[in-house]
């Protein structure tokens, strides 16, 4: 290992600020922040031991008030000099993973939020290098997700079974039985701001087994729009009996294509639920302005998005982003 491995290993306590200045000495001598240890030791680079992983396996779970605060700058510093949140190391961890393993997130939040932190800089950082044509060769938290391809799911075929709505070959998941609760929560909210109208407008984007759409008929409103874009929903959609439904208006398609139409009809809506497969977290940030025309002023969007389900830093990232995002929305 390097002088900096070694350093990050923390293996002399007390931890005291001598610490910071042999961190700062070895990065203003020009050693990466990212350096790995299979660099140091010509390993194949299948995975990505940084120095950052290595401080977050080695942070005693004792430390004392004083020793907190050297860690956290040294956080800072190997941030300060492009330290990566995301890189995951030979079991598969990021240095966030590492603390929530070890319940160190927990015990130092203090630590733990500064790689949260360093997740959304980060994240907001590629969102804007992408809207100049720069982020080629950069990855984001979202690029890693195995259901992000929309026209691949759209081409695939689906198959209705017990309790489930899943990929015909490889059986993933596409909606869930158990995912009843929070279509329940979200079918609520969305008629939270229709209780003094007269006719109650809402949309459902992505109908997947019906689940909260048999919620919203139960609540009877004026008018119930669906989109869907798979063929093999609108077909099973077809044969229940959705399409007759005299209160319920079918938009087949995806729902990039289909909510400029209700804007063309003047339509206004109490609530609109957001629940799709194989869409990016840059999609819901696109649909965030057709809701702001939409809504009627007291109407509620409510979504579902699980981005992140398979790794909880990622999850805390983007519940910081969602909250930035839709205040930038100003929903």
């Amino acid at each position: 290992m390097t002088d900096l491995h070694e350093l990050c290993n923390l293996r002399d306590r007390p931890i005291t600020y001598t610490y910071l200045d042999r961190l700062t000495q070895l990065m203003n001598s020009g050693v990466p922040a990212t350096y790995t240890v299979e660099e140091a030791t010509s390993r194949a680079l299948a995975a990505t031991t940084t120095p950052l992983h290595l401080l977050c396996n080695a942070i005693p779970p004792d430390l004392d008030k004083s020793e907190l605060a050297v860690v956290e700058e040294m956080v800072d510093i190997l941030f300060e000099h492009g330290a990566g949140w995301s890189l995951t190391d030979a079991n598969n961890e990021t240095p966030g993973c590492i603390l929530i393993r070890r319940d160190l997130a927990r015990v130092f939040p203090s630590i733990y939020d500064r790689i949260v932190d360093a997740g959304v800089r980060a994240e907001l950082l590629l969102r804007k290098m992408a809207e100049f044509g720069l982020a080629d060769g950069f990855t984001s938290a979202e690029d890693v997700d195995p259901a992000s391809n929309q026209q691949a799911y759209l081409d695939t075929k689906l198959e209705y079974v017990e309790n489930a709505l899943v990929t015909k070959d490889s059986r993933d998941a596409v909606m869930m039985d158990w995912e009843r609760e929070i279509m329940q929560l979200g079918a609520d909210s969305i008629f939270l701001g229709a209780q003094q109208d007269k006719d109650v407008s809402v949309l459902n984007i992505g109908f997947g087994m019906g689940i909260i759409d048999h919620m919203i008929q139960a609540k009877n409103p004026t008018k119930h729009y669906i989109c869907e874009a798979h063929p093999d929903v609108l077909a099973k959609m077809q044969s229940d009996g959705w399409f007759d439904k005299p209160n319920v208006v079918v938009m087949p398609g995806r729902w990039q294509d289909n909510l400029s139409k209700l804007l063309n009809d003047n339509v206004v809506l109490d609530g609109i639920y957001y629940d799709t497969f194989s869409e990016h977290y840059s999609d819901m940030l696109d649909l965030f302005d057709y809701v702001v025309a939409l809504l009627k002023p007291k109407g509620v969007c409510s979504f579902f998005n699980g981005l992140g389900a398979d790794r909880q830093v990622v999850y805390h990232v983007y519940n910081k982003l969602i909250a930035i995002d839709l205040e930038q929305s100003n929903l």
